[in-house]
């Protein structure tokens, strides 16, 4: 671990990481990597010694690859499909730190926030948001929509320059 060279600073970093691996549910675990696995994002393989190991298949180091969660962006496609992409989400007070992050997040990503817990794009952004909300621990409370007509469309297109 080359996070720091002193080492009380190294023992105390280590110390906070094992109190985090005791914070997660094991439910949540086990229902997320079967979701990697049924989208062939993970792979099994059982040990000599019985134990079954989790592997990342190709697929899905080339999603890791693909994105890191402080250089996340949503391309601008040549034509605008005319659709637009909600993320709605219904977070509770004891994920209150997820629920900001998101926000901020989607904020950064150019969503506009039409209420505090409603944003809207314009443009393709599904592999994204699911990805975020991920990362988050979020994806229970969180919902994305394509919708394709809406009554404030004028202003949107004003909001992000389209025609």
């Amino acid at each position: 671990m080359s996070l720091t060279r002193r080492p009380d600073a190294y023992f105390r970093i280590v110390k906070g990481m094992v109190k985090e691996w005791r914070k997660i549910n094991e439910r949540n675990l086990r229902i997320a990597i079967k979701n990697l696995y049924k989208s062939k994002m993970v792979d099994f393989r059982e040990n000599q010694d019985g134990t079954v190991l989790t592997i990342l298949t190709d697929k899905g180091k080339k999603r890791i690859l693909k994105y890191d969660i402080d250089k996340i962006e949503i391309k601008k496609p040549m034509r605008w499909d005319k659709l637009w992409r909600l993320v709605i989400f219904d977070i509770p007070e004891d994920k209150n730190l997820g629920r900001k992050a998101l926000a901020a997040k989607l904020k950064e990503l150019g969503f506009y926030p039409m209420q505090k817990s409603v944003f809207i794009h314009p443009y393709e952004c599904k592999d994204e948001i699911d990805f975020i909300i991920e990362i988050f621990e979020l994806s229970p409370y969180v919902r994305f929509l394509r919708v394709k007509d809406i009554d404030i469309e004028l202003d949107l297109k004003e909001r992000f320059h389209l025609r």
